[in-house]
């Protein structure tokens, strides 16, 4: 059975595969590289109002299975994830 959500005029299920590799699929998101990437993905899904119904973080890439509203573009949900983990990471760990 699929679980719809509502909004005032709309009922939806929208869900987005996202991957996204490391520069040269460098295996650097090893340890407490991954715990912390863990970490910020949930926090700024949590803030976004997005349901992350799968995720796997490998050494050299991510993978989430994400159900958003329809206010919220793909591109704007990536730009959100890639752009922060990122510059949260460099910061604490180079």
């Amino acid at each position: 059975m699929q679980s719809y959500k509502s909004g005032s005029h709309t009922r939806y299920d929208i869900k987005y595969h996202i991957v996204w590799i490391t520069k040269y699929r460098k295996p650097i998101i090893v340890g407490p590289v991954a715990e912390r990437l863990r970490e910020l993905i949930r926090q700024i899904c949590q803030q976004n109002e997005v349901t992350i119904i799968k995720g796997h973080i490998s050494k050299d890439h991510v993978h989430l299975l994400v159900s958003v509203s329809p206010s919220m573009s793909v591109s704007r949900l990536v730009q959100r994830l890639k752009g922060t983990t990122s510059h949260k990471l460099l910061q604490e760990f180079v």
